[in-house]
């Protein structure tokens, strides 16, 4: 029927959880450093559920992050060695695409802790450079205002790459940022050479009204949802971790791959999950699409 992108679950999460450590600021860096094949093992993992796109674990990996625990100078090296990780898993798996993820500058789901667009895009261009060897996809992730959205896709179309854009969107209105900004003014700037606009980490019941604000436009849609508890306006006030949120208790495998399914009806061509989906998820949203006759590329 259609061709469909399925993306993998929530890198980040899955790596914690796998590790039994206490989530840091570093988040999936941490886990990365402390134990070495994991990342591999999890980009496997997505793949033998049907992922047919692994997203790298470079989502963290900022010199604003790294800075203030005195690792700025492992940048480089960081991002050389998630890249290696989902190279191999890729190759032993035998196909798929590598998505070379490009997470929020400042904090995520934090708009005002945004930098100016001149500061953005020079930090987003570095960070495109070291994700650009190996990956057949930019992409740029929990985009939280239209600032944002602008900077990245400015600094991603300098590497000669697809540059997906996904934006996160309020919980209770999912046509509206987490700024929010409308989401229809994201539309009309990633018609200036985006390749594909998604809605990420965000409650899978806000989806398709972003979904209905991503297809005023004439690009690629599609969603990966989180699974966690409402991320709520009191929340953002702090700059938590992500450990303040909890998983839902309603959003099994089945559950999300029913959700999945409606993105799809609705016109999305690439779909997966995002923070607290794993394997398990992806493995149902594939079973899914494969029974309604779905061909996953």
């Amino acid at each position: 029927m259609t061709n469909i992108t399925l993306l993998d679950g929530g890198m980040g999460q899955e790596l914690v959880h796998r590790a039994g450590d206490r989530p840091t600021p570093l988040w999936s860096t941490q886990v990365m450093l402390d134990h070495p094949g994991l990342v591999s093992q999890v980009h496997r993992d997505f793949f033998e559920a049907g992922a047919t796109v692994a997203s790298t674990n470079t989502y963290a990996i900022h010199r604003d992050r790294l800075a203030p625990v005195g690792m700025e100078d492992s940048f480089a090296a960081l991002h050389a060695a998630a890249m290696a990780e989902a190279c191999a898993a890729r190759d032993a798996h035998g196909s798929g695409r590598i998505a070379g993820t490009i997470g929020p500058l400042g904090a995520s789901y934090r708009p005002d802790l945004h930098p100016e667009h001149s500061v953005a895009v020079a930090a987003y261009s570095e960070l495109a450079g070291m994700v650009a060897a190996g990956s057949d996809i930019v992409l740029f992730e929990t985009i939280a205002s239209v600032a944002h959205a602008r900077a990245g896709l400015e600094a991603g179309l300098t590497i000669g790459l697809p540059v997906w854009l996904a934006m996160t969107v309020d919980d209770e209105d999912g046509s509206r940022l987490r700024s929010g900004e409308p989401l229809a003014e994201v539309t009309a700037i990633a018609r200036d050479g985006a390749a594909a606009v998604l809605a990420n980490c965000s409650a899978p019941e806000a989806m398709p009204a972003a979904l209905e604000a991503l297809a005023a436009g004439d690009l690629p849609i599609g969603a990966y949802a989180n699974a966690f508890t409402q991320i709520t306006k009191e929340f953002l006030k702090d700059r938590p971790t992500v450990d303040a949120l909890s998983a839902r208790r309603d959003m099994g495998p089945d559950a999300y791959a029913g959700h999945a399914m409606a993105w799809v009806d609705q016109g999305a061509t690439i779909v997966g999950g995002c923070c607290e989906t794993g394997p398990a998820h992806i493995a149902a949203v594939a079973a899914a699409l494969r029974d309604k006759g779905h061909t996953l590329v």
